[in-house]
């Protein structure tokens, strides 16, 4: 069963930095990509930033997170990083780590998610 955890979230101050973790276990392929979404209170949940699965994977990034939020993944610990720098209030929310099955083209699997809260 694949299962996804996350960890790293937490209260901080604007502009302030914070790092998120999602570690991946009983996954038997290696090669998938994977990706961070958030839901803020009232919204829908809207795609942060994604990741392939090779070293030279291009990530991509929302546009409102462009500059200041970096993807980056550890195959030896299957685990993949949000790092969040200048963050702003408008970036709390709910942070959820997802992967899609063997050949999907749909993030299938999904963490619990862990809160972030940017205060002013």
């Amino acid at each position: 069963q694949v299962r996804l955890v996350e960890s790293g979230g937490g209260v901080v101050q604007a502009g302030g930095p914070l790092r998120l973790s999602c570690a991946a276990s009983g996954r038997t392929d290696s090669t998938y990509p994977m990706g961070w979404f958030r839901q803020a209170p009232g919204k829908e949940r809207e795609f942060v930033a994604s990741i392939g699965w090779t070293s030279i994977s291009y990530p991509y990034y929302a546009d409102s997170v462009t500059g200041r939020f970096t993807i980056s993944r550890e195959h030896a610990k299957n685990t993949v990083y949000l790092q969040m720098d200048s963050l702003k209030p408008e970036d709390t929310a709910v942070y959820y780590c997802a992967a899609p099955r063997m050949g999907s083209p749909e993030w299938d699997y999904w963490g619990q998610g862990t809160q972030v809260t940017v205060s002013s």
